[in-house]
């Protein structure tokens, strides 16, 4: 009986580290298995009309946006798939006024989102 405890404890250990290994590669996670698009540089954030990073892409980069501030996508466009390279974290919301009465979600960078919860609309990067 120790014997098995012994093993699944161990088992479990190695599990953990395991997990423990895999958080600190960002974008190495069930994301990637989905496809990897083409390139998002480092300092941009990558937006896609259609789940798992299809359709035309949308870039905006660090230099032209101004952080916390609310950047609404433009009229017509929204986003359904995503990845953050900006080197700060990213909120993307279901408001295109950025109201926190609508679905948002905060995305640290290497940020690779295949499928959003909800149609994005519009995005704040901050400072950290």
């Amino acid at each position: 009986m120790r014997t098995n405890r012994a093993v699944a404890l161990a088992g479990a250990v190695a599990f953990a580290l395991a997990l423990a290994e895999g958080a600190g590669a960002p974008a190495a996670s069930a994301q990637d298995a989905v496809r990897r698009p083409g390139p998002c540089a480092a300092g941009q954030l990558c937006l896609w009309p259609k789940t798992g990073f299809r359709g035309q892409q949308q870039v905006a980069e660090l230099a032209g946006i101004d952080i916390e501030s609310c950047m609404a996508l433009p009229a017509g466009v929204t986003a359904a798939s995503l990845a953050n390279r900006t080197g700060r974290p990213v909120t993307t919301y279901q408001s295109a006024t950025c109201g926190e009465t609508g679905e948002f979600d905060t995305y640290p960078s290497g940020s690779w989102v295949p499928e959003s919860p909800y149609v994005v609309r519009a995005y704040k990067v901050w400072e950290r």
